[in-house]
């Protein structure tokens, strides 16, 4: 059966080699790109992968999709710019496409590094994700940052993890953390969501309660706690964020 492996990118080229690298075994490499300046483009090409390009920006799931309609394979495997697979997975997924069971989707643990640590606790572990699936039996939800797939049918679970490099360093994440942080405060907006800085201060005290001690941080060592730290000012500045958005729709009304 062929395989489509799809991936969305926008000047990724400190990763990405990598991320095609791991799959050069596959039928097909869908690459949709969202105005990438650097060489993510050229790399990819000489790697042989099928390069669409994208005049906007509709948000992950839609992205996605639009990645998704472009491939042809039975199945395919959805990778991050930022993950890579192993030989072990590898030989699950040759397996899991051909194997009995009526399964149209698997499932993968997801090994994630923060700062250069791979953490075992802080809720990073194991991180299933839904990965491979049959191309006729998923999309993409219309979510704009915290997309997932839809499966219409059983889902199994694979053992060997999908490798990530989620956090390279503090740059990276204040940068991550202001971009995601920004994008569901306007989501929570559109749902009509509420905030004000008690729920700012709370959901951040709770974010790094369940991180820290909830979910095992301490065990991460320093990292453990850097990530908790992180998680709490992403919560806090997510509900002072759509606090404000609040305050400046009824300035803006009282102006008009």
């Amino acid at each position: 059966m062929k395989l489509s492996v799809i991936v969305i990118t926008r000047n990724a080229e400190p990763t990405i080699r990598r991320c095609l690298g791991s799959v050069a075994w596959a039928d097909e490499v869908v690459i949709v790109d969202s105005g990438s300046s650097d060489r993510t483009l050229e790399i990819c090409r000489s790697l042989g992968a099928k390069v669409h390009q994208t005049p906007d920006w509709p948000g992950h799931g839609p992205q996605k999709n639009r990645a998704l309609d472009r491939a042809s394979g039975t199945w395919v495997l959805a990778l991050d710019s930022d993950e890579w697979i192993t030989p072990e997975v590898r030989s699950e997924i040759e397996h899991a496409m051909t194997a009995p069971g009526g399964k149209v989707a698997f499932t993968f643990p997801r090994r994630s590094s923060f700062c250069g640590r791979f953490m075992r606790h802080s809720g990073w572990w194991p991180d299933r994700v839904t990965r491979l699936f049959r191309r006729d039996a998923a999309r993409f939800s219309e979510d704009h940052t915290h997309d997932r797939l839809i499966v219409n049918g059983a889902t199994g679970r694979l053992r060997p993890p999908i490798m990530h490099e989620a956090i390279t360093d503090l740059d990276q994440m204040l940068a991550k953390m202001n971009l995601y942080s920004t994008a569901s405060a306007h989501a929570f907006r559109r749902d009509g969501r509420r905030a004000t800085l008690a729920t700012a201060l709370l959901h951040g005290g709770w974010a790094f309660f369940r991180t820290y001690f909830l979910r095992l941080g301490f065990l991460d060592g320093r990292e453990g706690f850097m990530l908790a730290v992180a998680n709490a000012e992403g919560s806090y500045y997510r509900y002072l964020k759509l606090m404000l958005l609040a305050e400046q729709a009824r300035q803006e009304q009282v102006i008009k």
